[in-house]
């Protein structure tokens, strides 16, 4: 999907002010099932950060 590969950034952004937004109005939820959920947005987060490092050397090569 382009839009994923082009903005990654900001899809990351909106999953993780869902995730913390559902917690927040959403008390009664399990704190094993949060806790999988912020490391699996950790982990999201690595690859996120490689994808834009990856682009912005890809910029300044071509510079």
């Amino acid at each position: 999907m382009p839009i994923v590969r082009t903005h990654p950034a900001r899809i990351y952004a909106v999953a993780a002010a869902a995730l913390a937004l559902t917690v927040h109005y959403v008390p009664d939820l399990p704190s094993a099932l949060v806790l999988a959920l912020v490391g699996a947005l950790l982990g999201i987060g690595e690859t996120v950060q490689r994808t834009e490092d990856r682009k912005t050397l890809g910029d300044q090569g071509d510079a």
